[in-house]
């Protein structure tokens, strides 16, 4: 962490990635790491949560090891299982050396579990390879037992394996945390982290962001679609307000049918890449008729 030492170098390092974030995202970023404590992110899908954590794992040049949550997720999805098969194949395998293995049957069940039979999901995974960034995607999506699970690794940053012992991390893993912010997450998992709610950029960030992540679009496309892609957001009509990667897609979409100059027919027609839903796309078309009609 010597090479980043301030705001300002996390904010450098990251936009060399091709992230392009604000002070205020930098200075948290910044503390985390520094604290070594995890980073909640919360915002609109499509703000650049997960790209932070990407970014943030080239940056440091770790691992990115990602656990992405869902309804029903538990311990066992986060943590490790066992290699079933291999470990019915190693029985057979003593019971085809018959007499010319002296083994117990007490050493044959303790040889199941071996390290080399253990698979490491996410969680696991990332305190054995620390340092890494460890991003636990969408974790609002998951139920109260599992954040409680979370909760207690990352108090810790250890886990247990009865058959194997403890698991420590040698250092702590840089952990991102994100929410769509579907439900509220409890109180006790906030206090654990550092919060920052990313937003949608401004006009000047996105035209910046588009130009920086998808150079070959001109910068003349660029600032008529985020144009378009502000004011669509402003209007607070759509059901899902398209997001930075949104008007990334559409962006390209574009470039690729050799648009230079935004038009009515060839921004109604390539809609797929910026809306997600038919009321959208139609509130999209009556608004783009708006705007781009002379």
């Amino acid at each position: 962490m010597e090479a980043l030492g301030s705001a300002a170098d996390v904010a450098e390092r990251l936009g060399a990635t091709g992230y392009l974030c604000d002070d205020a995202l930098a200075t948290v970023a910044y503390l985390a790491l520094r604290m070594e404590r995890p980073l909640l992110l919360e915002g609109e899908p499509g703000t650049g949560k997960t790209a932070l954590a990407e970014a943030l794992a080239e940056t440091l040049g770790v691992p990115l090891v990602r656990l992405q949550c869902y309804e029903g997720i538990d311990a066992t999805q986060a943590l490790y299982d066992w290699d079933f098969p291999r470990q019915i194949l190693h029985l057979r395998a003593l019971e085809a050396a018959g007499g010319a293995d002296d083994r117990t049957v007490e050493e044959a069940e303790k040889s199941l579990y071996d390290e080399r039979f253990l698979l490491a999901r996410p969680v696991l995974a990332a305190l054995q390879q620390a340092p890494a960034v460890l991003l636990v995607d969408e974790v609002d999506r998951a139920d109260d037992e599992f954040e409680a699970f979370l909760l207690e690794v990352l108090s810790t940053y250890q886990v247990t394996i009865p058959e194997l012992g403890t698991v420590r991390a040698a250092v702590p893993p840089y952990v991102v945390l994100t929410s769509n912010r579907t439900r509220e997450l409890h109180d006790a998992l906030k206090r654990r982290c550092l919060y920052h709610w990313i937003d949608h950029p401004g006009l000047q960030r996105e035209v910046e962001i588009v130009r920086s992540r998808a150079p070959e679009v001109s910068a003349t496309l660029a600032a008529q679609v985020v144009g378009v892609v502000q004011q669509l957001r402003a209007g607070g009509d759509l059901l899902k307000p398209p997001g930075v990667a949104e008007t990334l897609d559409w962006a390209r979409a574009l470039h690729h049918l050799g648009t230079t100059d935004l038009d009515l027919e060839t921004a109604a027609r390539t809609l797929g890449a910026l809306v997600k839903y038919r009321e959208d796309a139609d509130r999209v078309r009556a608004a783009l008729d708006r705007m781009l009609t002379p």
